[in-house]
């Protein structure tokens, strides 16, 4: 995969298109025009997550999963601070992670003939979707007791 570096203009570069493209995609399914900024700011923290983890040879896999986690956090934020569903900031945030050119390789693939090569980038997306998933679904759980934790406190304190 040929990503561009991190170094000063590379994670710019990273951070203004992931930023850009997130809005876009909001922007395309008709988000609230106050939500758009929340949404660019979410999509490109999971993409910088993915980026940094991605380029210290992590894995793809984890990367993903960290890129995830931080858009279903920063999805959690931002429907607190807007009031607002957090759907509206989890969907748009995804897009940059969504494995675009390796469905488009196993499409391509099943369509010459080449079922070896395309069931290979078919269960890299099927794994990519998976940590996504993953990490909303731990986004999510990380969300509910941090909520349930400050409540029982809040209680015990009354």
């Amino acid at each position: 995969m040929n990503i561009l570096p991190i170094t000063g203009d590379g994670l710019l570069v990273h951070f203004l298109f992931s930023y850009i493209a997130t809005m876009g995609f909001g922007i395309l399914i008709n988000i609230p025009h106050n939500a758009l900024l929340g949404c660019g700011a979410v999509g490109s923290l999971g993409w910088m997550t993915y980026i940094l983890i991605f380029h210290a040879h992590l894995g793809t896999m984890l990367a993903n999963l960290s890129g995830a986690l931080v858009v279903g956090l920063g999805a959690a934020i931002m429907a607190r601070v807007k009031k607002m569903p957090m759907i509206l900031f989890n969907v748009p945030g995804m897009v940059p992670l969504v494995p675009g050119s390796q469905s488009y390789k196993a499409i391509y693939n099943f369509a010459f003939g080449r079922n070896s090569i395309a069931l290979h980038y078919l269960v890299q997306v099927a794994m990519i979707a998976g940590a996504i998933a993953m990490g909303f679904f731990l986004a999510e759980m990380i969300t509910r007791m941090y909520y349930r934790i400050k409540g029982s406190v809040k209680n015990k304190a009354v």
